[in-house]
């Protein structure tokens, strides 16, 4: 197995159609957060086929995906790299992924999203087994880079699912004042999900945030609310 059979399967599968949609979608264009970001039209479902057929491939082989400048092949690259960290049940193991994973997140080749959205749930499970996990939220939570942030709010769903509540609490406190609506995003959603789990935390948060919070992050908060809740809320705005 190599990276380059990979590449080759997912260009098999390339649209120009498409392409140009996700380009749109994404916002590679100038100006945008994903600015000169490449995609050659492969949809997700596709993608994960193809990493389903290369789940064994070795890391310095997925590195070569990660590292190209085609977003499909990074995606599928991190969708292997996830696989063999869910399968793995050696902490060891595990800890070379996780590393692996951030020396890529700060290489800046987990650079959009969705990148970050289908793999921290699921390597942010590694800081369950370590001593100070909010010494890697927090260092990540002050970065420069936008997709360190949202990796440092978007880990702490393997929290949620382990039932700790307290680490999203903490990161969406933390980011209150962050001025990219894809941050608001992301901590509008683990704030709902949180909220799942104790709807009364979720209010206690509301409660003391709710003025501060951008109308994003609080729309998204309270999605599962029922609507004469929600108006509720958002009249505090």
């Amino acid at each position: 197995m190599s990276a380059k059979q990979v590449i080759a399967d997912l260009k098999a599968l390339s649209s120009v159609g498409k392409a140009a949609e996700l380009q749109r979608f994404f916002k590679t264009g100038p100006g945008d957060y994903a600015e000169g970001d490449i995609f050659i039209g492969v949809v997700v479902p596709q993608t994960r086929k193809v990493a389903a057929r290369f789940k064994e491939l070795p890391l310095n082989e997925i590195a070569k995906l990660t590292n190209s400048d085609i977003h499909e092949v990074r995606l599928c690259g991190l969708i292997i790299l996830t696989n063999q960290f869910k399968r793995s049940r050696d902490l060891n193991e595990k800890k070379k992924f996780f590393n692996f994973y951030l020396k890529e997140l700060k290489a800046g080749n987990i650079n959009n999203w969705d990148l970050v959205d289908v793999t921290a749930p699921t390597l942010g499970e590694y800081l369950l087994q370590i001593e100070d996990p909010m010494a890697v939220l927090n260092k990540l939570a002050k970065s420069k880079s936008l997709w360190e942030r949202r990796v440092s709010v978007v880990f702490t769903f393997a929290f949620l699912r382990a039932g700790d509540l307290e680490p999203t609490y903490e990161m969406a406190e933390r980011h209150l004042g962050d001025k990219h609506d894809l941050m608001h995003k992301a901590v509008g959603w683990l704030l709902r999900e949180m909220g799942k789990r104790d709807p009364g935390l979720l209010r206690t948060f509301l409660q003391e945030y709710c003025t501060q919070m951008p109308r994003t992050a609080l729309r998204y908060s309270i999605e599962k609310f029922s609507e004469s809740e929600r108006k509720r809320w958002l009249l505090t705005r």
